[in-house]
């Protein structure tokens, strides 16, 4: 069946419009934390409200099989619009570190019905090919996270309340143009009524769990690398007195190199299976998180950002073949509840390493704090080599 050209392009550009709220309060933390009074333990604090919220979020989804249920492009569109609202209350005078984890929290419960649900309407749509759709949709995930670090570049030009109504606007942008361009796929099947068993018999399922392990070890190293980065390079610095780059410019380059590796790989899951290609990056990245404090310690600006860059790029180019192993290895009609959950468990993960780097931190050099990363990827590639994919 042919799919119309214009779907994935919009699917794509509004999942990057919507996701920008991931790393909003990130990317600004510095400012909440003086406008605030806050602690610098704010960083892990409110990164890990909004992991938690996206939690709880997708857990309630594929608990209710939201997804599976009901029209994705409304689930999209509401939840951009109530995740926008939840963004632009940061900048009420009023906020302490409570209510701003509230805010967070609500803004990740909101991204439930965005990430996953985006990733679901593409597979009701590209039934061939899947992961080369994943490909974009993820790097438009992995350019969402970015974008707000790119607009932290311009702080001497637009002040931080700037910064949240350009991330809440792209939000209902992106959730528009779901809602006015994209109805169901060709290959949706409904769900016709609720069923909390498929909650935990996709889990049955010996190919699903393979998957959803690989993505889980996966998810133990991305989001914990992300929320550190600009610390790490801070760190860098500190340790390299002659060497001097933009951190925040240098963070989005980083994050944002992975967008076209999520679209390289999805192009070659095509040809080599994604298993393949996901065991290859989850690999790569491995042995960055190994290796990564002796690249720490030396003194070349130009070996460590080539080093930072390619690390960025390995540590998300697995991400959209776990998801489409996942689709793949599920009924049709459990596809939805299939990727939320996975999402689910893969968030609580990251809060888990989110925290142990924020406490490790203060107890060990910087320079060897990406090591503890490397725990996720070889959990990933022990349960990859124990299962054989057809695809």
């Amino acid at each position: 069946m042919r799919v119309k050209t214009h779907i994935l392009p919009i699917i794509v550009f509004a999942q990057f419009c919507c996701t920008s709220l991931w790393f909003a309060g990130n990317a600004i933390i510095s400012d909440l934390i003086i406008n605030f009074n806050l602690e610098s333990s704010a960083l892990a604090h409110l990164t890990s409200a909004v992991q938690f919220g996206f939690i709880i979020g997708t857990f309630l989804f594929a608990i209710l099989t939201i997804s599976d249920r009901f029209s994705s492009s409304k689930v999209f569109f509401t939840c951009a619009v109530i995740a926008a609202i939840f963004n632009v209350l940061m900048i009420l005078d009023s906020n302490s570190l409570y209510s701003l984890f509230s805010i967070r929290f609500g803004t990740g419960f909101f991204l439930a019905g965005i990430y996953p649900v985006g990733m679901k309407i593409a597979s009701d749509y590209f039934e061939k090919g899947l992961g080369k759709s994943l490909g974009f949709l993820v790097g438009a995930l992995v350019l969402g996270t970015a974008f707000p670090h790119v607009l932290k570049v311009f702080q001497d030009e637009m002040s931080w309340k700037v910064m949240v109504y350009i991330t809440s606007s792209l939000s209902l942008l992106g959730g528009i143009m779901v809602l006015l361009f994209i109805s169901e796929g060709p290959y949706k099947t409904k769900l016709q009524k609720f069923d909390i068993r498929l909650f935990y018999n996709v889990f049955k399922i010996k190919k699903f769990r393979t998957a959803a392990f690989g993505y889980f070890g996966h998810m133990w190293e991305l989001y914990a690398f992300w929320a550190f980065l600009p610390i790490v390079l801070k760190g860098y610095l500190d340790i390299h007195k002659g060497i001097a780059f933009d951190v925040s410019l240098l963070s989005f380059m980083i994050i944002a190199s992975g967008a076209l590796s999520c679209v390289f790989s999805g192009y070659l899951s095509q040809k080599y299976t994604p298993k393949r290609v996901a065991t290859l990056a989850l690999t790569l990245s491995c042995i960055c998180c190994l290796v990564s404090p002796i690249v720490f310690m030396i003194g070349s600006e130009i070996l460590f950002l080539c080093f930072m860059v390619f690390w960025g790029m390995v540590v998300i180019a697995d991400s959209p073949l776990f998801s489409t192993l996942v689709a793949q290895n599920v009924p049709t009609h459990a596809k939805g509840t299939a990727l939320t959950i996975v999402n689910s468990i893969g968030f609580a993960i990251t809060i888990i390493s989110i925290q142990l780097l924020d406490k490790i931190q203060e107890i060990i050099e910087v320079k060897y704090l990406f090591l503890l990363l490397a725990i996720g990827p070889i959990f990933g590639l022990i349960q990859l080599y124990r299962t054989k994919f057809s695809s």
